[in-house]
C-alpha cells in the first residue's frame, strides 16, 4: 500500500526563521541600547542579581514568541518565496550578533 504525502507550505517554516531573526535582532538591540542609555539599562533591570541582562533577554524572548505566533497564523496556509526570507532572517541574526559583539556595543557606551 502507498502512503500519501502531503506537501506541508512554506510558510509554516518561513515564520519560524523569521521569527529567530526578528528574536536575535531585539537581543542585539537591546544590548546596543542598554549600553547606549543607562535609562534604558534600568529599565530593564528587571531582576536586580542579574541586571539589565533579565530584561533584555526576557523582552527579546517575548518579541520572538509574538513575532512566531503572529507569522505563523498569517502564513500556515500560503506558499511563500523561502529562500527569500530566508535570507532576511539572516540578515536580521548577523545584526543581532553584530549588536551583542562587546566591541562594537561598547562604541555606544556611555
Amino acid at each position: 500500500m502507498m502512503a500519501s504525502t502531503q506537501r506541508v507550505p512554506s510558510g509554516v517554516a518561513a515564520a519560524a526563521v523569521l521569527a529567530a531573526g526578528i528574536g536575535t535582532f531585539v537581543l542585539g538591540l537591546n544590548t546596543t541600547l542598554a549600553e547606549a542609555s543607562e535609562r534604558f539599562a534600568q529599565a530593564l533591570n528587571w531582576y536586580p542579581p542579574a541586571g539589565p541582562l533579565s530584561g533584555k533577554t526576557t523582552l527579546a524572548v517575548l518579541i520572538w514568541l509574538i513575532a512566531w505566533a503572529v507569522l505563523h497564523r498569517l502564513w500556515k496556509d500560503r506558499e511563500l518565496p523561502f529562500p527569500r526570507i530566508f535570507g532576511i532572517a539572516l540578515i536580521l541574526i548577523g545584526l543581532g550578533l553584530l549588536l551583542m559583539f562587546p566591541p562594537f556595543f561598547e562604541l555606544f557606551a556611555e
